[in-house]
């Protein structure tokens, strides 16, 4: 089922159970994913919406943070709350040995022995873990561990 539809549907049944809460993060996921469909001017492949998924999770992440810096417990609960949500449109994320395997074949295929070209074993890595969910700044640790 394509994720619009997945998400209209939980938007329904949202309505009809009265649970505002996942009934407004629930909206905030289809008008972001429908922004960018209208904006790009064509429909969403699946990977622009991880994509935006992503940086829906993002933004929760960080909103969350700064609520508890400002000592605003109840909103970074909500935004916690809302960032499970989004989560759990998600893919599958990927194991540690998925990862650690992908970064050694990232590695292995382009030879790159130094931390200057990071960047073409990321994007070799990332390539080996299309269609999961990965965490770029994870990914990125790990991969400059192996590089040192």
């Amino acid at each position: 089922m394509p994720l619009l539809d997945r998400i209209q549907s939980d938007i329904t049944a949202a309505m009809k159970a009265k649970d505002e809460a996942r009934l407004g993060a629930i909206r905030l996921i289809k008008a972001a994913l429908k922004k960018h469909e209208v904006d790009a001017m064509k429909p969403l492949d699946e990977a622009t919406e991880i994509q935006i998924l992503n940086t829906l999770i993002k933004q929760r992440r960080e909103a969350a943070d700064m609520f508890r810096k400002g000592g605003r417990a109840e909103l970074a609960d909500k935004e916690e709350a809302e960032l499970r949500l989004v989560e759990s449109y998600m893919p599958a994320a990927p194991s540690e040995s998925e990862i650690e395997a992908a970064i050694a074949a990232a590695l292995a295929e382009t030879g790159v022995t130094s931390q200057k070209q990071m960047g073409v074993v990321m994007k070799a890595a990332q390539a080996k873990l299309v269609g999961k969910r990965v965490d770029g700044k994870a990914l990125s640790e790990k991969v400059r561990a192996k590089l040192s």
